[in-house]
């Protein structure tokens, strides 16, 4: 049986490498894995006032239920001065509150950082890390997921031209696949 993978990815740009870089990962897939983008933009700021029963913003509830039903996740994010953008980290808070219910708890994540830079998010993918130990999402560490140049790697339809590329991350699946299997 296939295992339910969440993608998120930390930019709202439609256009965005990330983004982009998330549709390959769909498309490249094996069929252990069911890769499905899980959307952040409508989440509101995360506000504590508003998180009490009765009062939950619909959104929230949405996509605490829709992480919950995932067997694991992978973060696809830029890098927002060295850390990841606003919407990604509030997208971790939302999922994670109220405290002692988050829905991340125990589930295996992966981490590619794509930058049209020559460090590829090397920072943000840090930062991140850093936030998924607190989580309880044990991260896969090999193969490390720094992805720079990225606007070379794309042709004009967005499709991920460069094999070499799609090689990396066909590799990053397959060890994944295994990752959730021996943690999850």
């Amino acid at each position: 049986m296939a295992s339910n993978v969440a993608v998120i990815v930390g930019s709202l740009r439609r256009e965005s490498l990330n983004r982009k870089m998330a549709k390959a990962l769909l498309e490249l897939a094996p069929a252990s894995l069911k890769l499905g983008m899980i959307e952040i933009a409508a989440l509101s700021h995360y506000n504590e006032d508003d998180d009490q029963p009765g009062q939950v913003p619909q959104a929230w509830a949405d996509f605490r239920g829709r992480i919950k039903g995932c067997d694991a996740v992978i973060f696809v994010t830029p890098e927002y001065n060295r850390s990841v953008p606003g919407v990604l980290k509030n997208a971790i808070d939302v999922g994670s509150r109220p405290y002692g219910q988050s829905a991340w708890a125990g589930k295996p994540a992966a981490v590619v950082s794509v930058s049209p830079g020559a460090i590829g998010g090397f920072g943000a993918n840090h930062h991140l890390r850093q936030s998924l130990v607190f989580l309880d999402m044990p991260a896969l560490q090999q193969p490390e997921m720094y992805i720079g140049n990225a606007a070379q790697l794309f042709d004009a339809s967005g499709k991920l031209t460069h094999e070499s590329t799609r090689a990396f991350l066909r590799k990053l699946l397959d060890t994944f696949a295994a990752w959730i299997e021996k943690t999850g």
